[in-house]
């Protein structure tokens, strides 16, 4: 055995130690931690022929990364609805790192992952209040849960010509279209990625007063016009820069007209589902035949994690989609369950831990606790940013996130203040476009966030044009 390999063998208990340490005192200064760094200049390492050993390699990180690392764990990380990792979800991921299972089957002998994400993906379904019939799995993030279930879809539509899209691939498909009216991006990579083009996505007419909601109007205008092809429609769980979510009641009730598949992307406004108070915002989308929900958001995991639900009478097809036909070794896929005959990848970390950690750690009411206070936090941004002489809101704050310019400056001046606030360091906020104008964009997610972040932040917002 190499020597280094050989000599820790029995040094675990040190080298865990000095990773601790480090985790404490990240973990203790996160609230002074910079929300980013400027770009660094780097020399790439060299492999070395020998190797130092894994104290050696941790003071190196220490000495060169770990300086450059950022708080996208902390309170006031506003950017790409970024959730952090709350204690029990952090505990539960240094775990699957520990055991490093490769989750499959729970019906083979082996490990107990696939009962553990069995038990998490319950616990979701009892958060979101959705039924027993949506079976699900973990997945990376939103881009592959979306993935996943329009992968289903891209099934069944072929089902509906009599055409197997799995065996026969997508060559045989004719003019799939795909409605929706103001998809995430990573929608559109799916399309891409799944061989039916970006093209095949239809717009459908946004409800006016600048809302981001599609009209169903429009939506069953353009169903009857399809004539009775049947088609995919993806509907809006809360959008990017608004957070507004399509009428999934007037959804559910035309698919009881026409024939379509219909998929929520709700990658973190499914969360409004466990609090009472923004649960009628989602209300209807159990009856959806597909969900794609993101963890490392609203459920506060580490990076990276999400869910796809597909509901359960579409499971042969969701087999067909994915299975191993050709592996012998994995035994008949429907006597022997194994996840990986269900989802896209066949090697699998045990993604599942964590959340099933921080569901049993907090419940129902810690989640809840979670969104309300987010929600309320970023009103306070909002209140605070229409009182101002320097900013203007441009759209109500419907939830977690907050959508602003600068007043009265030219276009130009957005991007430069918003550089000017993310090199301090104390707060972090993307760019984006709303309605043709340059825009910057918060999102809270983060389970630290709290009343006295909101305030800092925008005393740094004021001071920035302030002294300008």
């Amino acid at each position: 055995m190499n020597n280094w390999l050989n000599r820790e063998i029995d040094s675990y208990s040190q080298i865990l130690e000095a990773v601790k340490h480090r985790a404490e005192v990240y973990l203790q200064n996160i609230d002074e931690w910079p929300t980013a760094v400027p770009p660094p200049r780097l020399e790439p390492s060299t492999l070395p022929t020998a190797g130092a050993g894994a104290l050696a390699a941790l003071e190196v990180f220490q000495q060169r990364f770990a300086p450059l690392m950022v708080a996208s764990t902390g309170p006031r990380y506003w950017g790409f609805v970024t959730g952090g990792a709350t204690p029990a979800a952090l505990a539960g991921d240094w775990l699957t790192s520990l055991y490093d299972q490769n989750t499959q089957s729970a019906s083979q002998t082996g490990d107990v992952s696939a009962v553990v994400e069995f038990e998490a993906i319950k616990l979701l379904r009892e958060l979101f209040g959705l039924p027993e019939s949506f079976f699900g799995g973990f997945v990376t993030g939103a881009t592959m849960s979306n993935f996943t279930c329009l992968a289903v879809a891209r099934q069944w539509y072929g089902e509906q010509l009599g055409v197997d899209i799995a065996e026969e691939g997508v060559f045989a498909l004719k003019d799939l279209k795909v409605l929706a009216a103001q998809p995430h991006s990573c929608v559109y990579k799916d399309l891409a990625m799944l061989g039916l083009g970006r093209n095949s996505l239809i717009k459908v007419n946004l409800l006016p007063d600048n809302r981001e909601a599609m009209d169903t109007r429009d939506l069953e205008a353009k169903l009857i016009a399809l004539n009775g092809q049947p088609c995919i429609v993806c509907a809006s769980g809360g959008t990017v820069n608004t957070v507004d979510f399509d009428d999934m009641q007037a959804i559910a009730a035309l698919k009881k007209k026409y024939n379509f598949w219909w998929h929520i992307d709700a990658a973190f406004g499914g969360f409004v589902a466990c609090s009472p108070q923004f649960a009628p915002l989602i209300q209807g989308w159990e009856q959806a035949d597909s969900i794609a929900v993101d963890l490392h958001k609203w459920l506060n995991v580490p990076y990276d994690s999400a869910v796809a639900l597909v509901h359960e009478k579409h499971l042969g097809l969701q087999l067909n989609t994915f299975q191993n036909a050709n592996a012998a070794y994995l035994g008949d896929p429907k006597a022997n369950f194994n996840f990986l005959n269900f989802l896209p990848e066949n090697s699998r970390r045990m993604r599942a831990l964590p959340a099933w950690m921080t569901l049993m750690a907090y419940g129902r009411e810690g989640y809840r606790d979670i969104v309300e206070r987010n929600v309320t936090n970023a009103r306070l941004l909002g209140e605070l940013i229409e009182n101002s002489t320097h900013f203007k809101l441009l759209a109500p704050v419907r939830l977690n996130c907050v959508c602003f310019t600068l007043k009265d400056r030219p276009q130009a001046e957005v991007s430069q203040f918003l550089s000017q606030l993310v090199a301090n360091g104390n707060v972090y906020m993307t760019p984006t476009v709303y309605l043709g104008q340059s825009a910057i964009r918060a999102a809270m997610v983060n389970w630290r966030t709290q009343e006295a972040d909101v305030e800092m932040a925008f005393l740094e917002m004021e001071s920035i044009l302030n002294h300008q």
